[in-house]
């Protein structure tokens, strides 16, 4: 047999059931953030843009901001990064590096051409195939490094994320006051400079950008409870926008990152669930206390300031150590779970999840689009913030119901077929 006979997908035997339950728990927790983008204008950080900021509303904005934002697209990278290295090394055995290099890019030029489909077409402007195949080009020449420089690496990221964020809270800050100043000096009848004229400019189309007015969000909602062809080319130019200049600006040093972390905590066995009870314990108590208690001073922080812009801008200064380090305490507590062979039931529905991931996450946008926007219930705008959560556990009650009865008469998820009957350029079996 040939080598490029004996490549194929990874087969169940070979699968790690710790990370599929982790993948599980990040892809349903995705749906959790990503709802309020899905169902309201500008609300997924600010609340008082749109969906309601006080009582229960308000609370739920507290609570995803403690424990899940930025966290479950963490680990969710991180998995990503962890799954390059089970893609390479499970199939470098049979062949020559220049066939498995192959398979991988072109496994990530699908996902490519996935995420185009299911931005400008699915209509999901946050989705993160795309950005995962653009990185994952990346990722894949740090696949040798040891455990160490692979924290180091990403280490070196975090900090070029922090000092970006820092120069842009510092221009943003500058040019907030140059235009309160300037136009105090207007308002008396003194000529402006060109400087000042540009920094008003700039602030008040930061403030239309971040703070709608309530006329702004009403042609929004119009726009998206339209007809389906009507929205597509609506969000075209937004989707390029997001597929482009984030991309770059954000996404790179953010999911690389946590791309490089999933690669050595799978080389030093974290996600393999091979660490002690001890060991897991620690890194959830150092996790949470690290994280949770930075997370707490940003949204203490932007409440007791109004929801100022300024203040979402400050925080955003200590965001990935609130973020990274929440993460590490949920991939603890997850592995302190899965090591006590508890709720064996949740477990292998959580696990059935995690390996139809690309199924399910699809699934979130197409349920959503249905009941969000204009060929379906067009209830886009028309939710509370905390409305939007029965959805959500609807949602995870279906998930956690049909995936592992799926994979008991399948062998992928359908999605999960195309994407390696596509990659291997070859019919794969579906049924067991």
């Amino acid at each position: 047999m040939t080598a490029q006979a004996m490549l194929k997908p990874t087969a169940a035997t070979e699968r790690i059931s710790s990370m599929d339950i982790i993948r599980g728990v990040s892809l349903l927790g995705i749906l959790l953030m990503n709802i309020t983008g899905m169902g309201l204008f500008k609300a997924y950080g600010d609340p008082t843009n749109s969906g309601g900021a006080t009582g229960l509303n308000l609370t739920v904005w507290w609570i995803t901001n403690l424990f899940f934002e930025g966290t479950m697209r963490g680990m969710f990278s991180m998995l990503f990064g962890a799954g390059i290295l089970l893609f390479i090394g499970g199939k470098s055995k049979y062949s020559e590096g220049s066939l498995v290099t192959d398979l991988y890019f072109r496994r990530l030029l699908w996902m490519l051409l996935f995420g185009v489909i299911h931005c400008y077409l699915l209509l999901w402007s946050g989705e993160i195939l795309y950005a995962y195949s653009i990185v994952g080009m990346f990722a894949f020449s740090f696949r040798h490094l040891n455990p160490k420089h692979l924290i180091i690496a990403a280490t070196v990221l975090f900090v070029i994320a922090t000092a970006l964020n820092v120069k842009d809270d510092y221009q943003l800050h500058k040019t907030a006051a140059t235009a309160a100043a300037a136009k105090i000096k207007k308002s008396n009848g003194q000529t402006l400079t060109k400087l000042e004229t540009k920094a008003i400019e700039k602030w008040d189309e930061k403030v239309k950008e971040d703070k709608p007015s309530p006329q702004r969000i009403q042609e929004e909602t119009k726009e998206r409870t339209k007809g389906y062809f009507s929205i597509v080319m609506y969000r075209a130019p937004i989707n390029q926008v997001i597929e482009s200049l984030y991309l770059y600006r954000y996404d790179i040093w953010d999911i690389l990152a946590m791309m490089l972390l999933g690669m050595a905590f799978l080389k030093n066995g974290i996600l393999k669930a091979a660490k002690s009870n001890r060991y897991y314990l620690v890194m959830a108590l150092i996790g949470y206390a690290i994280g949770i208690t930075t997370n707490y001073l940003e949204t203490s922080y932007i409440q007791a300031h109004h929801f100022d812009i300024l203040a979402f801008s400050r925080t955003s200064l200590t965001y990935d150590i609130g973020r990274v380090a929440t993460t590490c305490g949920h991939i603890a507590l997850i592995m302190l779970f899965v090591k006590s062979g508890r709720l064996l039931f949740l477990q292998k529905s959580l696990a059935a999840v995690g390996q139809m991931a690309f199924t399910n996450y699809i699934m979130h946008t197409l349920i959503t689009d249905i009941i969000f926007l204009g060929f379906g219930f067009a209830l886009f705008g028309k939710l509370q913030r905390y409305e939007l959560y029965y959805i959500v556990f609807a949602i995870w009650t279906f998930q956690l119901i049909v995936s592992p009865i799926w994979l008991k008469y399948f062998r992928f998820g359908p999605l999960e077929w195309l994407w390696r009957s596509l990659t291997y350029w070859k019919m794969q079996p579906m049924k067991r």
